[in-house]
This record gives C-alpha cells, sequence and structure tokens, in this order.
C-alpha cells in the first residue's frame, strides 16, 4: 500500500537490509529510485493499494519491526543475549545436574505459576515453555528434576487434550497453541509417574535420615536440609496426584472419577505445607524488559518471542507462588465438585448442577472436565446412560405423560413408541447443547443461550404435534386419559428456563443501566415468571391426575386396603422458588417505577435510539420463540400504564406495593424447610428492601435529588436499594 503523505521523508529510511546469504543465491535490483517516483505522482492524500489489501487490512496490519506493535522485537530491545537450553548449557549458564535443594524448589515453583498462568489464558511460549528443562528434558541428568519436567508436560498435554474435547472455550479463556514442542509424547504416562514416584521414595529416606532423634542435640544445618527434603518431597508428590487424577479422568470407567476424588483429596493436603515452605526456594529476580517474567536460573522470558504471532506484545504476568498454593486450593475444590456429579441421576438435577457450577464462575480446566465426565465420547451420559433414556426419565419426573406409563395401553403401541421416541431422539441435540453451554465462561453463556432459543422453538413445535396425535390414538384406546400438553409442557418449562436465564444474566454482567432495570423487572414478574408458575401448576396438576389414575387402577386389583401415605410433590420447591423470585421482581419493579415518578431516575437524553430500540434490543432474543409470544414495547407500554387504574397510583401507593410484595417474598422463603445458600442470600435483599420501601413510602427524604444505591453484593439479581 502507497500513500502519499504531506512530509517528505528523507532517503535514508529507504535502505534495504538484505542479508549477505540471500543477496548471493538471487539476482536483486533496487527499485528505490523508481518507487520513489512513482510516489510523487501522487497527489496528496490519494491511495493506492492491491484490490487485496483495502482499508480493513490497512487497520488492522502490524507495522513490522515497530516495538510497539510487533510483538518479536521485544528481545532486541535487552542488553543480555537470549539463550535457548542448549546454549545455555554450553555456555555454563543452566545447570542440569547436582542442583541444591533450594533452587529445585524454587525452579519448580515457578514452574506451578507458570502452568497457572497458561491456564488463566496466556500462551504456553510465554509461560509454561518459558523454562527452559522442559524444552528437552532427555538432556536433564538430575533424577528429580527431569521427572518433574515430564510430570509437568504430561499434565499441560491432558490439560490441552481436556480442553480441546469439551470445547467450552473461548479465546480470552484458553491458548491451546504448542508452537511445535514436544509433550513428552515420547514417554508413557505410566513410565513418567513411576519416574515421579522413584524421585518421591528417594527423597523419603533423605526426609527420614533427616530427621531429628530424641534427645539428640539438633545441628542447625541439618534441620535446614530436613525442611528442604520435606519441602521437594511435597512437590513431587503433588505433581504425581495431580498428573494421576488428570490421567484418571481419561478413562472411561465411572470407577475412574470416583479414584481421581480420591487422589485430588490427597493432593489437598500436601497445599498446606507446600505454602509454608515457599521461602525455602530460591527467588526470582523480577524481569528489567515489559512485563513481569521471572528471571532465574533454567528460565528465560524471552526465548520463544520469534514464536508468537507479529501481534501486538502480549506480556503474561506470572502469578506470584503464594497466589499459586490459593489457586490450586480452589482448583482442586472445583475438582472434588466435579467428581460428584456422577452422583445425580436425572437429567434436571444435571442441568442445576451444571448451573449451580457456573456460578462460581470456574476455570476453563474444571468446566471442560466436568463436561467431558458428563458426556463421555460424547454419546452416552456418565458412559453408562443414554441421553435419550435420560430424557424420558425427566419427561417421567415432571409431568408423567401417559405415553410413557408403564401401565398405559400407549405404552407397548407400536405407533405411540415411534412417535415418543423420534421426539426423543429430536431433544437428545439441543438438551446436550444446552449442558454445553453451561461450560462456558458467564458472558458467552448468555450469547449462546439467546442462540439456542430457535432450537427449542422447534421443539416446542414438534411437541405440540407429537402431543396431539398421541391424544387421539389415547381416546380410541382409552377414552377416560388425556394426553394434552404434556410434552408441550416440558418443552415450554426449559424455554421458560433459557429466557429467564438470559435475562437475568444482564444483572450479573452489569450490561442495564438503572433507568432500563423497570422493564427487565416487568417482563420477568408479569411475563416470565406468570408463565412458568402456570407451566409448574400444570405439570404438577398433570403427575396428580396420572398417580389418580394408577391408584384406581390397583384399587381395582387388590381388595386389601393400602395406607396412604403422604405424596411428595417433585416440583414443590420450584413451585415455591418461583412464586419468590416473581414476588421480589414485582417489588423492584414497582420501586423502580416509584422512583422514576419522584425524579430519582437518571435518563440518557436519547438523540439515535430511544426507549423503545433499547427495549427491542433487550429482547429481540425472544422474537424466534412461538410459546410465550413476545411483548412488544407497544404491547408492555399498554400493559403498564399506570392510567388504566382510577385513581392512577401515586408514588407512595407503589413503594407500599413494593414492600408487600418484599414481604410476600420474604414469608415466602421462611417457610422453606432447611433452607440452602440461595433462599438466605434473596433474605438477605428482601429484609432491608421491606424497611426501606415503607421509608420511602412515608416520604422519607422525598425532597432529595440525590440518586439511590443500587447494591448487588448480596444478590447478584436483586439489589438492596440503598437512600442517602
Amino acid at each position: 500500500m502507497v500513500m502519499k503523505s504531506a512530509v517528505e521523508d528523507d532517503d535514508t529510511g529507504w535502505v534495504l537490509g538484505i542479508p549477505e546469504k540471500m543477496k548471493n543465491n538471487a539476482n536483486w535490483v533496487d527499485i528505490t529510485h523508481e518507487f520513489k517516483g512513482a510516489c510523487k505522482e501522487l497527489n496528496l492524500g490519494e491511495l493506492l493499494h492491491d484490490k487485496l489489501f483495502g482499508l480493513f487490512e490497512a487497520m488492522s496490519a502490524i507495522e513490522m519491526m515497530d516495538p510497539k506493535m510487533d510483538a518479536g522485537m521485544i528481545g532486541n530491545q535487552v542488553n543480555r543475549k537470549v539463550l535457548n537450553f542448549e546454549q545455555a548449557i554450553k555456555e555454563g549458564a543452566i545447570k542440569v545436574k547436582d542442583l541444591s535443594l533450594p533452587e529445585l524448589i524454587g525452579i519448580i515453583d515457578t514452574c506451578f505459576c507458570c502452568l497457572i498462568t497458561w491456564l488463566e489464558g496466556h500462551s504456553l511460549a510465554q509461560t509454561v515453555f518459558t523454562c527452559l528443562y522442559v524444552h528437552n528434558p532427555d538432556l536433564i541428568e538430575e533424577p528429580a528434576l527431569k521427572a518433574f519436567a515430564l510430570g509437568l508436560l504430561k499434565v499441560c498435554d491432558i490439560a490441552r487434550e481436556k480442553v480441546n474435547k469439551a470445547a467450552v472455550f473461548e479465546e480470552e479463556d484458553f491458548q491451546a497453541m504448542t508452537y511445535g514442542f514436544k509433550m513428552a509424547n515420547n514417554v508413557t504416562d505410566l513410565r513418567v509417574t513411576g519416574m515421579l514416584k522413584d524421585v518421591e521414595d528417594e527423597l523419603q529416606r533423605k526426609v527420614k535420615s533427616t530427621r531429628s532423634r530424641q534427645g539428640e542435640q539438633r545441628n542447625p544445618e541439618v534441620e535446614l536440609e530436613h525442611q528442604q527434603c520435606l519441602a521437594l518431597f511435597n512437590r513431587i508428590k503433588f505433581t504425581r496426584l495431580l498428573l494421576t487424577a488428570l490421567i484418571a479422568f481419561t478413562k472411561k470407567e465411572t470407577s475412574s472419577v470416583s479414584e481421581a476424588q480420591k487422589l485430588v483429596a490427597q493432593a489437598a493436603d500436601l497445599l498446606p505445607p507446600i505454602h509454608s515452605s515457599i521461602q525455602y526456594g530460591i527467588q526470582s529476580q523480577n524481569d528489567t524488559t515489559k512485563g513481569d517474567h521471572p528471571i532465574m536460573m533454567g528460565f528465560e522470558p524471552l526465548v520463544n518471542q520469534r514464536l508468537l504471532p507479529p501481534t501486538f506484545p502480549r506480556y503474561a504476568k506470572i502469578i506470584k507462588r503464594e497466589d499459586m498454593v490459593a489457586y490450586f486450593s480452589k482448583l482442586i475444590e472445583r475438582i472434588k465438585t466435579v467428581c460428584d456429579v456422577v452422583n445425580t441421576t436425572n437429567l434436571h438435577g444435571i442441568l442445576d448442577f451444571f448451573c449451580e457450577f457456573s456460578e462460581q464462575s470456574p476455570c476453563v480446566l474444571s468446566r471442560s472436565l466436568l463436561q467431558t465426565t458428563f458426556l463421555i465420547d460424547n454419546k452416552k451420559v456418565f458412559g453408562t446412560h443414554l441421553m435419550q433414556d435420560m430424557i424420558k426419565d425427566a419427561l417421567r419426573y415432571f409431568v408423567s405423560p401417559p405415553v410413557l406409563s408403564y401401565k398405559c395401553c400407549l405404552f407397548n403401541n407400536h405407533q405411540a413408541k415411534d412417535y415418543i421416541d423420534s421426539f426423543v431422539t429430536h431433544c437428545s441435540r439441543p438438551f446436550c447443547n444446552l449442558i454445553q453451554i453451561h461450560g462456558h465462561n458467564r458472558a458467552r453463556q448468555r450469547d449462546k443461550l439467546g442462540h439456542i432459543l430457535e432450537e427449542f422453538a422447534t421443539l416446542q413445535d414438534e411437541a405440540e404435534k407429537v402431543d396431539a396425535a398421541l391424544h387421539s390414538l389415547l381416546m380410541k384406546l382409552e377414552p377416560q386419559r388425556q394426553h394434552l400438553a404434556c410434552l408441550g409442557t416440558w418443552i415450554l418449562y426449559h424455554n421458560l428456563r433459557i429466557m429467564i436465564q438470559y435475562l437475568l444474566s444482564g444483572f450479573e454482567l452489569e450490561l442495564y443501566s438503572m433507568h432500563e432495570y423497570y422493564y427487565i423487572y416487568w417482563y420477568l414478574s408479569e411475563f416470565l415468571y406468570a408463565w412458568l408458575m402456570s407451566t409448574l401448576s400444570r405439570a404438577d396438576s398433570s403427575q396428580m391426575a396420572e398417580e389418580r389414575i394408577l391408584e384406581e387402577q390397583l384399587k381395582g386389583r387388590s381388595s386389601k386396603k393400602t395406607k396412604k401415605k403422604k405424596k411428595v410433590r417433585p416440583l414443590g420447591k420450584e413451585i415455591t422458588m418461583s412464586q419468590a423470585y416473581q414476588n421480589m421482581c414485582a417489588g423492584m419493579y414497582k420501586t423502580m417505577v416509584a422512583l422514576d415518578m419522584d425524579g430519582k431516575v437518571r435518563k440518557p437524553q436519547f438523540e439515535l435510539d430511544s426507549e423503545q430500540v433499547r427495549y427491542e434490543h433487550r429482547f429481540a432474543p425472544f422474537n424466534s420463540v412461538v410459546t410465550p409470544p413476545p411483548v412488544h414495547y407497544i404491547q408492555f407500554k399498554e400493559m403498564s400504564d399506570l392510567k388504566k387504574y382510577n385513581p392512577p397510583p401515586g408514588s407512595a401507593d407503589l413503594y407500599l406495593a413494593a414492600s408487600k410484595h418484599f414481604q410476600q417474598a420474604k414469608l415466602i422463603l421462611e417457610s422453606v424447610p432447611n433452607p440452602d445458600t440461595e433462599v438466605n442470600r434473596i433474605l438477605k435483599v428482601a429484609k432491608p428492601n421491606i424497611v426501606v420501601m415503607k421509608l420511602l413510602a412515608g416520604g422519607h427524604k422525598k425532597e432529595t435529588k440525590v440518586l439511590p444505591e443500587f447494591d448487588f453484593s448480596a444478590h447478584k439479581y436483586f439489589p438492596i436499594v440503598k437512600i442517602i
């Protein structure tokens, strides 16, 4: 691309630096003079470019050789010579044998820090492979370091394989590129764990030989050696346990998950002694170049600089050693939680498990392990159950459709069987996709939930058709039974859950402005939760009707009197929680309308858009859904118009109504037996909001124009309203 510039450059910038060997191999012609002459024919601001190199390419192009833009130039800015592993050995800058205990501890701790920095989204070239020892472990003569280097490479390789297989990462989460490095593929997993075990046993002997004996005068040097041996032993054992746990996750048997759980529990016990012995390792000096890279023996932050793509320099800030232990501790807790998923047997329970796990914003490795544990090789759930069977069980649990009842004539009817099997097969993929969506990071999840609604809208349509076909079949065979809206109710329930989650996650991600809260909460309370409540009630009554028919059939067969047991309603808790959520949303909606009446909501000066444009943008993904039908802006304004009431309510009336909603939510939640953390979190918001609404209804600080504060620290969807 050539552009005429207003400032004429002098000739010095046009010199071509052609390497000698390239000069010898080709017949080079210097066209600088002709090129400059052609440039002079361009008028000021004129642009000459190839059709494949337009303005878009020009904007995203990297100016090569410019240190601010070209990552490869950083290596030219340092005074020291950047050596690779072989060169460092030759020049004696690095030891491959007879390393002291502090050196080994320091190198291992720094490698752990690099591993975590990689898991947090940086490239291998700027993290793990800044350690020269892992470039070629075969050259290491020190047994402990060689075994550790191979173990670290295996951990990286299995983690990379798991993350790639689960496919729940984005470019901001993880970089899987290996830059052509060998990931110890020439050595088997069993051999590496064996090498680590041998080193561990050798260190254990040293620990025992340096242990203090009763009544013996302790030599400080021997005591220090004992502590250092113990520190190294703990680190090698931790590496082996972590590697063995990850290997267990690659096996297809369900028993391997409980094996992994035991291994990570053992690894967790080693973290406190590792944390307390950090000071025994040699400390790194911070790099004098840009980026906070540790420089110590065996590490060269710039060794792979030329491998990075010619992009804007991205500095990998390696985490501190103290933070490394805390990170491992949290990672192990998350892996323990992942192992618990195999105890969840029904599809609804699994979906709830994935939602709850995702709320902790877990790291990409634990999210990937959960995905690959759930669906092994994308065929069977936990490697044992077919997804179709899980869906049938979920239908029985939720809505008890007659077609899946063993006592119904449709159960063995071939035509009915074909209908239900075809429907369940079509459900498998969208439900697997929904579970996979919960493995992505929170921001990407919301985006993908909006798209999956289209798949569920198609399922909704199919469910209604299958219901109608099964109903007409059933009417011929058993006229006293119905098969109306059974499958449709179940799909509608999941549709509503996705829509609610889509809207609520906007609060967690801080996407909404204060002036938008009122229509988001209105849509939730008046529309989505109202639909969800009726859907759950319909499913509940459908279950009870099916139970009555079964009871009557049993009575007809046996003359014995059966004791009446108190029935457990499986959807009872969900109905209660939905009522509480609906009241919280209604309370927030009325609060926002009242605050707006009092002039306490800052509104933007709409110039290029309007409230209607924003409203339609917020609810755009719902347009693909037929049931429930989307509420358009004009309908919303009509439905939420306060002038239709006589007399129209004032702000004090609305504050009072809001306090009643919060009060109702509080009463509902206090009646829940064995309240979980979610119940307690909502109560922490409802209680202070009742008091604040009553104060505002009484005219408290009505004259002040200071805007209220919304504190989302207690609950991510419902704020505590604070009037200052």
